[in-house]
């Protein structure tokens, strides 16, 4: 099993997510944004690696979770921005620089208040495998 294409893998989905029609304006990251911020934003988040390595080689299947994060009143925003993220990664085949992707599957999504119910927060959870 290998880890190696771990930042690969996030650079291209940051680049896809960032680069999709149906997500422009939408801010794309990595880290919580100051609170001061955008209404609504897209967060590249936590990542579980099962290695999937078999006789042909080195290989492993990356659960990543996509959150999409809004103050919007209602799911609405938040689950037209995550309509758009399930849609622009799954079945995607994007370029590594190391690795490649067999696959992109979108695996299971989470809808649910935070706080006192101000923010909504959709947590979509993708299988990536990679070939390494």
């Amino acid at each position: 099993m290998s880890y190696g294409a771990a930042a690969a893998l996030q650079t291209a989905l940051y680049s896809l997510l960032s680069s999709a029609p149906a997500l422009a304006g939408a801010l794309v990251v990595d880290a919580m944004p100051p609170s001061a911020g955008a209404a609504a934003f897209v967060l590249i988040g936590p990542e579980e690696v099962l290695d999937q390595s078999d006789k042909s080689g080195d290989g492993a299947e990356h659960r990543i979770v996509v959150s999409v994060i809004s103050d919007a009143a209602g799911f609405l925003t938040a689950k037209t921005l995550a309509t758009a993220v399930s849609d622009c990664l799954t079945g995607a085949t994007p370029v590594l620089s190391t690795g490649r992707v067999v696959s992109i599957q979108f695996a299971r999504a989470v809808a649910k208040r935070l706080g006192d119910g101000d923010v909504r927060r959709i947590d979509l959870t993708f299988r990536v495998r990679i070939e390494i």
